[in-house]
């Protein structure tokens, strides 16, 4: 019978539940001090979490808060990881205003040979 684990490391915990790719950017993230655990900053990987405990960190420009359901055994696939924790954080707003780098890209993907020939006809008479 497998024994139960009672505590996990923060940096482990954070990559079993798919929040970070890998262990190593997890631990660094910690390492900065960007996660609390239940309100608390902390700067070390090895700080031990435990079920019912709540994580706060960024996450690209978004604020996570995370509610710890479950600490697993392994990482495993994306629906199992979703099983360990309780997101508490607000729906991210949808941006309304999207504008794109290139305004002038109409999402037909690379140019013909003859849409660069345009191209670069276009420029050339520009330039005289």
């Amino acid at each position: 019978m497998p024994e139960l684990i009672e505590k996990l490391r923060v940096d482990k915990w954070l990559w079993h539940g798919r929040f970070f790719k890998t262990r190593s950017l997890a631990a660094s993230k910690v390492k900065t001090g960007a996660v609390r655990i239940n309100g608390t900053t902390t700067h070390k990987p090895s700080s031990t979490v435990t079920v019912g405990d709540v994580l706060t960190f960024a996450q690209g420009d978004h604020i996570r808060v995370i509610q710890i359901d479950g600490l697993g055994e392994r990482r495993g696939p994306a629906p199992e990881a979703q099983g360990l924790y309780t997101d508490l954080s607000p729906p991210q707003p949808k941006p309304q205003n999207k504008q794109t780098a290139n305004p002038a890209f109409d999402g037909k993907g690379r140019p013909t040979k003859k849409d660069r020939r345009t191209l670069d006809l276009s420029k050339a008479r520009h330039l005289e």
